[in-house]
């Protein structure tokens, strides 16, 4: 692979992924600990889960498949946590979760985005497990930037502000 595209591949997803914790950190900041883990209905997740729970598929799929490190993940205690830690201790386990994995993806030479690895059983290329994990973090933050919206009833204005 052309090292320029890699290298290009790389930061793009390493600025989306620094865009959604913005969108997260903001979100965090405007519920209060109890909001972290309403749930509305048996079936819905909490904020608090989904926080838990993309630390957990990022781990597993930048750490353990793309860098190498143990696969650490106990999935079911994502969504089976009902509380316990506080919007703030949420936020920052993300992020001290997203700099790890930061600093796996600026790690990869371009040689390696067409190496194949196996994070959850699957198998993928580095690129491909990069790219999964910007899209499942974009799809997770977005449901939470939902969440927010509805328990905060405003506008949280994450992108360029408009009249109302």
């Amino acid at each position: 692979m052309d090292d320029a595209i890699a290298a290009e591949f790389l930061d793009v997803s390493r600025r989306k992924l620094e865009m959604m914790t913005d969108s997260l950190r903001i979100c965090m900041g405007k519920l209060s600990d109890a909001q972290v883990w309403q749930r509305h209905a048996p079936h819905e997740n909490t904020v608090g889960n989904l926080m838990l729970h993309l630390c957990g598929n990022i781990r597993q799929w930048v750490m353990h498949g793309v860098g190498g490190s143990g696969d650490v993940r106990v999935r079911e205690r994502e969504f089976g946590t009902e509380g316990g830690l506080s919007g703030v201790e949420l936020m920052g386990s993300f992020e001290t979760t997203m700099c790890e994995a930061y600093g796996v993806i600026a790690a990869v030479p371009a040689g390696r985005l067409t190496e194949v690895v196996h994070p959850q059983g699957r198998t993928v290329t580095v690129l491909e497990a990069i790219y999964q994990v910007v899209a499942h973090v974009h799809q997770h933050v977005g449901q939470i930037i939902l969440l927010t919206k509805q328990m905060t009833r405003a506008d949280l204005d994450l992108t360029i502000p408009r009249p109302r």
